[in-house]
Parts: C-alpha cells; sequence; structure tokens
C-alpha cells in the first residue's frame, strides 16, 4: 500500500504517476495560484493537475518554474497533467490545444494529456491526436476524463492506444463501483477529481467517528480512503497549511470494515456534471 507522498503507479504503459497530487480547478491566475503550486512542491508533491479551460495554465507553469529553482528538483521529478476542453475536440484542433497549454505552461512536454468530457461525436478524432502526440514522444501518457463505460467501450473499438487513466468524480457519495472493476480489468488507472466532495462530507458524523479514532481531519480519513482503493486522487487547496494537511494521510490506515463503512454512505450522488448530458 501507498507508504509516502512519492509513491507512484505504475500505468499500463510503464509510465509512474504518483498517487498523490495538487489539483488546481478553479484557482485563479496570480499570486495565490504560483505560492500554492510552490507550497505542494516544497512538502514534496510530485504531480500537479491543471486543464486548459481553467484558465491558469501559465500560473501552474511560473509556479513549477519558481519551485524547481528554489528547491533544487529537475522537471523530469514531476508529473504534469492537463486536459483539452471540448470546443478543441477534433483532430487539429487537439494537436494546436496541446501545443497552446504547453507554450502556458512554459513546458517541453507534458507527462499526462486527458480529454476533459466524453463530447459525443469528437473525442474519437480527440483521441487520434492524443495518439500522434504520444507516438511522437510529446507527451509520456494519455488518458480521458469522465468517460463512463459506454465512452471507454465505445473510444476502445477504434482505439490504437488504451487509455491509461479515466479521472472522474469520486467521493463517498459517489464510489463509481462498476466503473472502477471495468477499469481495473482494463487496467486503466481511475483518479479521482473532488474527492472531498467540495467540502461537503466535512460534517458527515460517521467519517467524523472515524477521523477521531485515528486522529485525523474527516478530509485526511477520505484521502486515505481513496488511496486504499486503489484510487489516485488530487485534492484542491491554495493553503500551504491544507496543502500540507491534505497529504498526511500515510501513518495510519483504515481497517477493512471502517473502508465499507464509508462505501456505504455512497448515494450516486454528484457535485459536477452528468457526462452523459454534459454537452459544453
Amino acid at each position: 500500500m501507498t507508504t509516502n507522498l512519492q509513491a507512484a503507479a505504475t500505468l499500463h504503459n510503464g509510465t509512474t504517476m504518483p498517487w498523490f497530487g495538487l489539483g488546481v480547478f478553479k484557482v485563479e491566475e496570480g499570486a495565490e495560484l504560483v505560492s500554492a503550486v510552490k507550497a505542494a512542491i516544497k512538502h514534496g508533491y510530485r504531480s500537479i493537475d491543471t486543464a486548459a479551460i481553467y484558465g491558469n495554465e501559465h500560473g501552474v507553469g511560473q509556479g513549477i518554474r519558481e519551485a524547481l529553482e528554489e528547491t533544487g528538483l529537475s522537471r523530469e521529478q514531476l508529473f504534469v497533467t492537463s486536459k483539452v476542453w471540448n470546443s478543441d475536440l477534433g483532430y487539429e484542433s487537439t494537436l494546436a490545444a496541446y501545443e497552446t497549454s504547453l507554450q502556458k505552461l512554459g513546458l517541453d512536454y507534458l507527462d499526462l494529456y486527458l480529454i476533459h468530457w466524453p463530447k459525443k461525436g469528437l473525442y474519437k478524432e480527440a483521441w487520434k491526436a492524443m495518439e500522434t502526440l504520444y507516438a511522437d514522444g510529446k507527451v509520456k501518457a494519455i488518458g480521458v476524463s469522465n468517460f463512463q463505460i459506454h465512452h471507454l467501450e465505445d473510444l476502445m473499438k477504434d482505439a490504437k492506444v488504451k487509455p491509461v487513466v479515466n479521472q472522474v468524480e469520486f467521493h463517498p457519495r459517489l464510489i463509481q463501483q462498476e466503473l472502477r472493476a471495468f477499469c481495473k480489468k482494463h487496467d486503466i488507472q481511475l483518479e479521482a477529481w473532488s474527492p472531498l466532495m467540495q467540502g461537503q462530507l466535512l460534517d458527515e458524523p460517521l467519517l467524523q467517528e472515524i477521523a477521531a479514532k485515528h486522529n485525523k481531519t474527516v478530509a485526511q480519513v477520505i484521502l486515505r480512503w481513496d488511496l486504499q482503493h486503489g484510487v489516485i486522487t488530487i485534492p484542491k487547496s491554495t493553503k500551504e497549511h491544507r496543502i500540507s494537511e491534505n497529504a498526511d494521510v500515510f501513518d495510519f490506515e483504515l481497517t477493512s470494515d471502517e473502508v465499507a463503512r464509508i462505501d456505504s454512505l455512497n448515494q450516486n450522488l454528484r457535485v459536477g456534471p452528468d457526462p452523459d448530458n454534459f454537452d459544453f
């Protein structure tokens, strides 16, 4: 089981990806973003997740560059993810979107590039472009986000390269059991976005009970639960003390009974869009 913040999963193409990272959804460009990225790297994070639609790739890149300079780490020691947005889901437009993201980030390559949403009728052309980027060595791994089972089945019918990652909404109110089983069967690594359900679970009595038993916060219990399910997780925070606290999940382990009790909180409840009805 995952024992430290630099521990990494081995994806099916052999690329290693940290189990734990920083998400920057809805963090605006500016000093707060740069500071958050730097704080995460200073506290041992090695994975940063952004996206074109977040509008903050420039600040993420600045934070990375400043952190590398201050810590002496190399670019190769970090794992950087971005995503192509729905409006760019075509072959040429996806290739162009990738180059735009690289330019904004100020990087020579990405470790992981994802299709952000399975926009009907467009993601297959985008995937061909992703395969080209991968074949040309411009990205170390390619994957998808918010794909349900039928989207994955449809994509894999024609794909030359199987997605290495599926990043989806995952938390104790949405445990994605069937999707997790499908991804495990096909060796596609599941990754959680919104693991803390945007803070909506912090008052849940069961989680508070388990947290008290382990002398941990509810957030730490949820993030540990992610890891024990074999799900990569990328909690978002801009506050340095919270960034550090979120990552303090490697010195305890939930019992199988506690994991099952947390699983029982499932209500198939989303805080984000339903992938079958999201058409932006």
